[in-house]
């Protein structure tokens, strides 16, 4: 099947769904979370649930791309922390799929892109005046990293979202940049590789999404490759208005449609 008819896409939704993936490149080497801005673009050109499945392979392109860049920067006891806090919440996003329809999905991730645009604010705000973070080491710190595991998993499962969840964890844990990137790039290439399994088990990756995704995936190389040489030149606080700008555009738009 031609790639341009799948889901009837026009020429400009392709170009749309291009840009997407070229930023989801750029997000993964650059600014963690910022991909949010392709969910709102994948769900606003796709069906809503399928949007999240045909997402997917792109994010697991550019969380390889990213794993290469900073492999040498993860840090796995926090890694190892929050794993199974992640697992549950990816099952309890399966099970929403599986019970929630098209309209509820579209609902849900723009209510979602909402939340995830507040935690970023919110982050921004208080990280300045935030002068010892707790350590993951002590009890506060244990349930911190499961608290934000379990809704990191539940936002990535149903939207693809959770990357401002666990930039707001990993920056409260007192990470550089470096370490931050490397430990994000491990995390979601995990977490979203496990989750291969439950969307083509709810029908969310098939041969038509994946299709797509060959034709797109070219488009994480070149965007992976601008947030290498962009992240030590960026203006991070401009970047992030933009995204926060956009997402919130992107939650509405989904929240009206």
């Amino acid at each position: 099947m031609d790639t341009m008819t799948l889901w009837h896409i026009s020429g400009w939704e392709f170009a749309a769904l291009a840009a997407a993936a070229l930023l989801v490149g750029f997000s993964k080497t650059a600014v963690s979370g910022a991909n949010t801005v392709s969910l709102a673009i994948f769900a606003a050109v796709l069906p809503a649930r399928a949007s999240t499945g045909a997402l997917l392979p792109i994010l697991i392109a550019g969380d390889v791309l990213a794993v290469l860049t900073y492999r040498r920067h993860a840090h796995w006891p926090t890694l190892w922390r929050l794993f199974p806090a992640v697992a549950v919440g990816v099952i309890a996003g399966t099970l929403f799929l599986e019970w929630a329809d098209d309209g509820i999905v579209r609902t849900s991730i723009g209510a979602i892109l909402l939340l995830m645009a507040g935690v970023t604010v919110w982050r921004r705000r208080t990280a300045d005046a935030e002068e010892e973070p707790d350590s993951v080491a002590t009890r506060a710190g244990r349930v911190k990293a499961r608290s934000y595991g379990v809704l990191g998993g539940f936002t990535t499962m149903v939207a693809n979202a959770g990357g401002p969840v666990m930039s707001m964890y990993l920056l409260s844990a007192g990470f550089r940049k470096l370490g931050f990137l490397g430990t994000s790039a491990f995390f979601f290439l995990i977490v979203n590789v496990s989750k291969v399994p439950f969307s083509v088990g709810l029908g969310l990756i098939d041969g038509r999404s994946l299709l797509l995704d060959l034709a797109l995936v070219v488009f994480v190389v070149p965007g992976a490759l601008i947030g290498k040489w962009a992240v030590n030149r960026i203006n991070q606080r401009l970047f992030e208005r933009i995204v926060i700008a956009a997402t919130v555009v992107g939650a509405v738009q989904l929240l009206v449609r």
